[in-house]
């Protein structure tokens, strides 16, 4: 797992209540204040399903107190935790109307998060012995990157960049339409801050070379390349550049892509097609 910090809450509120509106609609949780009355006390546990490594404990906590900053709320896991199957998460005490009206909000993201860190650290397990780290990429559900990229950190991995104006990632389409390899690295040479970072992606060896030969570039992604092929990118680049291996990356291919000697292998796979880890809130 990374050394990392949690983000400020106030970073975090306003997605949290984005999510609060939608579930309570124009007029709140009409179940709950039909049947439930105020003075109803409970002690709720948010438990484990299954095992896995947790996210989205700061992010649950935030959704009961904005519901009911009465709530009486006790994490016993952290966030980038591994769980196991009856674990339990999280205890929340007080109205009980309050908890059930922050409980789907609370788990839809606790679930979704937890499966982003659970699939993340199943890829960082087989790069063991390994240089290479894992990386996610822009691949992630609209309004909600800055988490998603925060559960893959609680997985062991690590961020790629978080939006367009990050860094210079010049794609194939770049090339295509600026005239080639060596002409996008010449614009970029004249153009860019000194405080940016150049990321280029080829598909083939020629490619690679044409980078080393121009300069220009701090990174290579080397697209959708088999093993071989990723092999002999890494023989030519000779530690000059920062060798990320991207494209069709899947769990059963993580470990020998590393073995290559590559530096970082980059997964969309990782946020857009986890599986929710299963969660529940028990009374």
């Amino acid at each position: 797992m990374n050394s990392y910090a949690s983000l400020p809450d106030l970073i975090l509120e306003p997605l949290v209540k984005h999510a609060l509106m939608e579930d309570l609609g124009t007029y709140g949780d009409i179940t709950t204040r039909a049947v439930i009355p105020a003075d109803v006390t409970y002690k709720a546990r948010l438990n484990a399903r299954e095992n896995g490594v947790v996210s989205g404990m700061q992010i649950a906590e935030i959704a009961f107190r904005l519901v009911d900053p009465s709530l009486q709320i006790t994490t016993l896991k952290r966030d980038g935790d591994a769980i196991a199957k009856g674990d339990t998460l999280m205890e929340i005490d007080g109205a009980a109307a309050s908890i059930l009206s922050a409980e789907r909000v609370a788990l839809n993201f606790a679930g979704r998060l937890s499966g982003i860190a659970t699939k993340t650290q199943g890829f960082v397990q087989q790069t063991k012995g390994h240089k290479a780290r894992i990386t996610c990429t822009r691949k992630t559900t609209p309004g909600l990157r800055i988490v998603e990229k925060q559960a893959v950190l609680h997985g062991g991995g690590f961020n790629h960049r978080f939006s367009l104006s990050d860094a210079i990632l010049i794609k194939d389409n770049h090339i295509a339409a600026a005239g080639g390899v060596r002409a996008v690295l010449e614009a970029t040479k004249a153009h860019a801050s000194h405080m940016v970072r150049v990321e280029i992606e080829v598909d083939r060896l020629d490619q690679l070379q044409e980078v080393l030969e121009t300069g220009g570039a701090d990174v290579v992604l080397l697209d959708n390349m088999d093993t071989a092929t990723l092999r002999q990118a890494v023989a030519i680049t000779d530690g000059r550049l920062v060798l990320e291996a991207s494209g069709n990356m899947t769990l059963d291919r993580i470990a020998e892509v590393a073995a290559t000697g590559v530096d970082y292998i980059s997964s969309g796979a990782l946020t857009h097609s986890a599986q929710t880890l299963d969660l529940g809130l028990d009374f």
